[in-house]
C-alpha cells in the first residue's frame, strides 16, 4: 500500500527541507513525495533545485503563484499512491503520525479520513484564540450543511483513497480548498472518519499565511459548494 504525500510549497525557505526530511522518516512502508511549489520568491525554489529534487519524487514548479488549492491540485494529479494525504510546508504537523491517518483507510472503514487537532489527548501548541473560535464557528457552518459531525474542517491533514480524490473536481485556488473539498466528499457519500492528530502551530511571526480575508472566502464556499452546485 503506497502513500502519496502532496507537498504545497510558497515561500517556506526555512521550513521545506526539514518537512521534506519529516516526510521520509515517516513510518510508512512506501511512500512517494510531490512537492508544488507554488512560484516562491525567497529562495525555496533555488533550494528546491539544488538540493531536494533528488530526495523526492516529484518537484513541479507553477510559473505564477496560484495558491493552496491550485497546488494541491497539480499534485493529487500526478500521485499515483494507493492513498493521499496532504503535508503542509511548515512544521505544524507531524508526518510520525501518517499511519494513524491513513488507518481507518486501511482498514477498509473509510474513504477520506480529517486529522482533528480538537480531538484526543495529543499535544497542541496554544497559539491564536480567535484562530480557533473561527475554526469552530466554520466547522460548524460547514457541519450543519454536509450534515457530517467533524470536529475541525480546516485541518490539513486530510487523506483520500486516490480515486475518490482524483474523481472530485476542485476549483478553489487558495484556502477555499478545505471547505470544498469537505462539501464535494460529503455530497459523494464517502465514508468518512476523524482522528486526533497534534498540532505544533507557528505564528505569523514564523511564516504562517492564512488570514481573517481567509475566513470569508471559507463562508461564502461553504455557502457556495453545499447549497448552490
Amino acid at each position: 500500500m503506497k502513500l502519496s504525500v502532496v507537498i504545497p510549497c510558497y515561500n517556506e525557505l526555512g521550513t521545506i527541507g526539514r518537512v521534506v526530511q519529516a516526510v521520509k522518516g515517516a513510518p510508512v512502508e512506501a511512500i512517494e513525495i510531490i512537492v508544488v511549489d507554488d512560484y516562491s520568491t525567497d529562495g525555496t525554489r533555488e533550494l528546491l533545485q539544488s538540493s531536494i529534487e533528488s530526495e523526492v519524487d516529484h518537484v513541479i514548479y507553477h510559473p505564477r503563484n496560484l495558491g493552496k488549492g491550485a497546488a494541491l491540485r497539480t499534485g493529487f494529479a500526478a500521485a499515483t499512491g494507493d492513498i493521499v494525504i496532504v503535508q503542509d510546508a511548515d512544521l505544524e504537523y507531524d508526518p510520525q503520525e501518517f499511519p494513524d491517518v491513513m488507518a481507518p483507510i486501511l482498514s477498509g472503514k473509510a474513504d477520506v479520513v480529517f486529522g482533528s487537532r480538537f480531538a484526543g489527548s495529543r499535544p497542541h501548541r496554544v497559539v491564536y484564540f480567535w484562530h480557533m473560535v473561527g475554526n469552530k464557528f466554520l466547522t460548524l457552518l460547514s457541519n450543519m450543511l454536509t450534515n457530517i459531525n467533524l470536529t475541525d474542517m480546516e485541518t490539513c491533514y486530510k487523506a483520500f483513497r486516490r480515486e475518490v480524490i482524483q474523481s472530485v473536481k476542485l476549483e478553489e485556488n487558495r484556502f477555499g480548498f478545505e471547505p470544498e473539498v469537505t462539501a464535494k466528499v460529503a455530497k459523494m457519500g464517502c465514508r468518512i472518519y476523524e482522528v486526533g492528530i497534534s498540532y505544533y502551530g507557528r505564528t505569523y511571526k514564523e511564516g504562517k499565511k492564512i488570514g481573517w480575508k481567509d475566513g470569508f472566502r471559507a463562508i461564502y464556499c461553504i455557502l457556495k459548494y453545499n447549497l448552490f452546485r
